[in-house]
């Protein structure tokens, strides 16, 4: 999916969608790209000089390539984050970094989806976790 295909899935758009494209691959796992420009909001005072990736950022784009997990579920809900567990940071990612995820399903309850996720560029992992969502039936706005 390119990012007109995940906006059709998810709410998120600038400057919150953080997700250039997203694909389920032969093993059914979520993998995600999100190339760090430079210029986004988060890096302007993180930190002036030596810009990182806040690591909070991170588990948002891995929680936004998650979609392709649920992506037939997801249609008429609002994904909405209901844990974040056992996150750990091993790398820095920075401004020209590709940050590249990799999610699968632990097991669903549900409208709940528990999954396992990683984060890496070229290859060295930065982040790792688990992630948990809820599909959240939308309702008419008056």
């Amino acid at each position: 999916m390119n990012r007109e295909e995940i906006k059709a899935l998810l709410p998120h758009r600038e400057p919150m969608l953080l997700l250039d494209e997203v694909e389920l691959d032969e093993e059914g796992a979520a993998r995600g790209k999100y190339t760090v420009r430079g210029d986004e909001y988060f890096l302007q005072g993180h930190f002036p000089g030596n810009p990182i990736v806040p690591g909070v950022i991170l588990c948002e784009i891995l929680a936004q390539s998650a979609c392709a997990l649920f992506q037939e579920q997801i249609k008429g809900t609002l994904p909405l984050y209901t844990g974040i567990n056992a996150v750990r940071f091993r790398g820095t990612v920075r401004p020209g970094d590709c940050f590249e995820t990799k999610l699968t399903i632990k097991r669903q309850l549900g409208n709940v989806f528990f999954t396992v996720g990683e984060g890496f560029v070229d290859g060295k992992k930065c982040v790792s976790g688990e992630f948990s969502f809820a599909l959240v039936k939308l309702e008419a706005q008056a």
